[in-house]
């Protein structure tokens, strides 16, 4: 089971020093990667580390916060609040909070709210993995590869294999690079589609790429494999995977 990857929200000190001790002890269910005094400052780490969890402990006087949580282009992070306050659990509840830890917090009580996270997390990936299986078994008696299924933020969306150029790893997160120059992000990792994608189109060129053959215009071989793509982006080609793409390509030296 991987950890819960979190980042902590707070003005006070006392409270990053418990989640911190808590983190230390542990380990195999929490890992804090970031923390903030105020929620601009967390507003910025949640964009940069796309965390699974957000310990909240500020006061929010309007609901500008939430907004920017649902306009996110990834997994909306689960809320845990903090406070002395207990009327404040009325607010948090309100906004889908996964719990609220009233203070002075223990160790039993955050041990309960990463459960309560974990769970939530499996539940949402096994309705995913349910409808995605559905889908591909569908394609599968259709004889069909021209969509795969895309679980994106709170739902699945179809997207043509046509439609997509490359598909970049972006940490635990896939985006998908579409013809039409939007750019989609999944919850599932790169590793995923690589199986999913039809082998006869899809090539992964790059631990962190996995590129569609129909839309490459050019590949360059010097200093390195390169390719090049109809929305001119380049990408490299490892080296320990240059020899196995060749054939995929049906080039010869």
């Amino acid at each position: 089971m991987n950890p819960v990857n979190a980042i902590i929200i707070s003005g006070e000190k006392e409270t990053l020093l418990i989640l911190k001790k808590f983190e230390e002890e542990n380990a195999m269910i929490l890992e804090i990667i970031g923390d903030a005094g105020c929620i601009s400052t967390g507003t910025i780490i949640i964009k940069a580390k796309k965390p699974d969890l957000i310990f909240l402990d500020v006061e929010l006087k309007d609901d500008l916060f939430f907004e920017m949580l649902e306009q996110l282009d990834f997994s909306i992070p689960k809320l845990v609040f903090i406070s002395a306050q207990k009327d404040y659990a009325i607010k948090a509840f309100k906004h889908n909070a996964i719990d609220f830890l009233l203070k002075p917090i223990d160790f039993n009580a955050i041990i309960l709210a990463i459960y309560k996270v974990i769970k939530r997390r499996e539940m949402e990936r096994s309705y995913q993995d349910h409808k995605i299986n559905s889908i591909n078994l569908l394609n599968s008696s259709n004889q069909s590869n021209d969509y795969v299924a895309v679980a994106f933020l709170e739902k699945i969306e179809l997207i043509p294999t046509a439609e997509i150029i490359f598909c970049k790893a972006d940490g635990k997160y896939t985006v998908f690079v579409l013809l039409n120059g939007t750019k989609v992000m999944s919850s599932r990792n790169l590793g995923e589609y690589s199986a999913i994608l039809d082998h006869n189109y899809f090539f992964r060129i790059h631990h962190s790429y996995i590129i569609n053959l129909r839309h490459i215009v050019k590949i360059s071989k010097k200093d390195g494999y390169f390719c090049e793509f109809s929305n001119g982006a380049i990408l490299p080609v490892a080296k320990r995977r240059q020899e196995d793409f060749n054939k995929f390509i049906k080039l010869k030296e």
